[in-house]
């Protein structure tokens, strides 16, 4: 019997949401289709759910803490009407510049993550749509999951290749990625 349970770690602007560049606005979040089925099936696996996300518009002066809790609750609203959800969000309000060890691809705020909910890092995995994900988890020894496909997908392809990462899984959606990742954890 494992003490520590395994945790599913995501990102979430072009994770989870579409990414809209500085979203400052819980009304204009959008859940990307299968979303909620991949949370479901994450946690059936007995996977906890984390949001591990960089939100440097609050340095910039983009957008509050305050707006940064209501997307949150926008997304677990929206979430639960699939019987989904995420148990805990982090997110690191510094700009890339500031060098904070909590902003990806530090791995701060998930070495917290782990630590607070008890987590167990060696069945656990880091799954996002930006090379700085695949850097934070394969730091820690997570399973490592790239979102290959969706808005600004040819950059972000591109930003992989030029980092010679090799994520555990690449897949087109957030959905495939979790599938591709069950079995595995």
């Amino acid at each position: 019997m494992h003490s520590l349970e395994p945790a599913l770690l995501v990102d979430r602007d072009g994770t989870l949401n579409v990414d809209l560049n500085y979203l400052d606005d819980a009304d204009r979040l959008e859940v990307f289709r299968g979303v909620g089925t991949a949370l479901r099936l994450a946690r059936a696996h007995g996977f906890r759910i984390i949001c591990v996300t960089n939100q440097s518009g609050i340095a910039r002066g983009l957008y509050t803490h305050e707006q940064v809790a209501r997307i949150h609750a926008r997304l677990n609203e929206r979430l639960a009407a699939e019987a989904a959800g995420v148990d805990a969000f982090y997110y690191c309000p510094h700009r890339p510049e500031d060098r904070c060890p909590c902003r990806k691809p530090g791995t701060g705020l998930l070495e917290q993550a782990l630590r607070e909910h008890h987590l167990d890092p060696h069945r656990s995995a880091m799954v996002g749509d930006r090379v700085l994900d695949v850097i934070a988890g394969e730091s820690l020894g997570l399973l490592t999951g790239f979102i290959s496909g969706g808005p600004r997908s040819e950059e972000r392809n591109r930003e992989l290749r030029a980092s010679g990462r090799h994520p555990d899984v690449v897949a087109d959606s957030f959905l495939q990625a979790v599938l591709r990742i069950l079995p595995r954890g």
